[in-house]
């Protein structure tokens, strides 16, 4: 089979990353269409309740991006392999993963160690403006080590989750180890008419943790290319896979808070199964995006090719961002402008440094591990 670059899912990967950075920044200074109460709300009326309660959630919905990265990753981890066959590019794959993944790591988190001994997190009193005390004022509140910053930007994350001077780094478990577990699978595994009752095994055994959705990613790709009736009557049908787009958007919209959905589109879902609509959403929605041309046409666009090609090196850097310069702005400029006005050249100016510094990083940061890649592969053919 041709190995066709999927550039639609760069582009659905990079709206996740955007959705990221709009939640943290929503958690931030509109913490009430998460929280819904209206201490925490500061636009007319508590519009911020009515959108939290809305679709529009899915804008800022992190727990649904996060699983759209995990679902994407374990999809194409190993679709090369399930192109090819060869069992050498994939133990190369495997091999490569670490220095892929932590050079912008260790960078990044490097760039915390120095503004915070510097003292530059404002969060903490951002947080007492905004209302949002409850999840924006603990965040690197603490005494910045060196060797602390190391292990976690070396070791810690990857194999323990590790996130104390960068929270996003909690899903680098995940994204590490269960890229292993999908390479171990799809190399024992993968295509034989037995798989797919191992793969229910294992679904109920990772039912209660994080890599579920990394794990159910892989599986998509095992099913998207083994030949069968099945697939192809579920690929073919336009009428099914525009259901399971809408289907996906519905369940991946649902709110993260837990409560207060009383009255909403999702009053019938009970809250306790929140994790598991946002995966089963996700599901619906590669899926159906596999299937139609309009979505891979639309998820094609330039916009969303760039966001897909800096989305690693966003989704590491926009919260460092977030609480130092975009706490120091509101608390500079909101008493200055109004709340609304302030948070509105907040977010613009925001978003222009993190994208300008994300660019910066892919060019010169995410390189190095590129060649590490490369030195690690010339060692593993020799």
């Amino acid at each position: 089979m041709r190995r066709e670059k999927l550039v639609y899912l760069d582009g659905i990967r990079g709206l996740g990353c955007v959705i990221v950075f709009l939640c943290h920044f929503v958690y931030a200074f509109y913490y009430g269409m998460y929280q819904y109460q209206e201490a925490a709300c500061h636009l007319p009326g508590n519009l911020d309740i009515a959108i939290g309660k809305s679709p529009l959630n899915l804008l800022f919905n992190g727990n649904t991006a996060v699983r759209l990265f995990l679902v994407l990753s374990g999809y194409l981890l190993c679709r090369n392999f399930f192109l090819s066959g060869d069992k050498d590019a994939l133990k190369k794959s495997a091999l490569r993963r670490y220095p892929r993944l932590m050079p912008p790591v260790l960078v990044v988190n490097l760039f915390v160690f120095i503004l915070m001994v510097l003292g530059l997190y404002q969060n903490g009193a951002a947080a007492v403006l905004a209302g949002s005390e409850e999840w924006f004022a603990g965040f690197n509140a603490f005494a910045p080590s060196f060797p602390g910053m190391l292990w976690e930007s070396l070791v810690g994350c990857f194999l323990f989750g590790s996130n104390d001077y960068l929270g996003v780094l909690w899903t680098m478990q995940v994204l590490f180890l269960g890229a292993y577990l999908d390479y171990a699978l799809a190399a024992f595994a993968g295509g034989r008419r037995w798989c797919w009752a191992l793969y229910a095994v294992l679904a109920l055994l990772l039912l209660r943790t994080d890599f579920l959705a990394i794990f159910l990613g892989y599986v998509l790709c095992d099913f998207m290319h083994t030949d069968g009736r099945l697939r192809a009557a579920l690929c073919g049908s336009r009428a099914l896979n525009v259901l399971l787009l809408l289907a996906g958007l519905y369940f991946m919209s649902y709110p993260s808070a837990g409560f207060g959905y009383e009255g909403t589109i999702w009053a019938i879902l009970p809250f306790v199964f929140v994790n598991y609509y946002h995966v089963f959403g996700v599901l619906c929605f590669v899926f159906a995006a596999l299937n139609l041309k309009p979505v891979q046409r639309f998820f094609s666009l330039g916009l969303f090719h760039y966001l897909g090609r800096i989305s690693y090196s966003l989704y590491l850097i926009h919260f460092p961002v977030i609480a130092t310069f975009g706490a120091w702005f509101l608390l500079s400029f909101a008493p200055r402008l109004g709340y609304n006005l302030a948070s509105l050249l907040n977010l613009i100016l925001t978003t222009l440094i993190t994208v300008g510094l994300s660019e910066l990083s892919v060019r010169y940061v995410e390189p190095l591990g590129k060649k590490g890649e490369v030195l690690l592969g010339r060692i593993v053919g020799k």
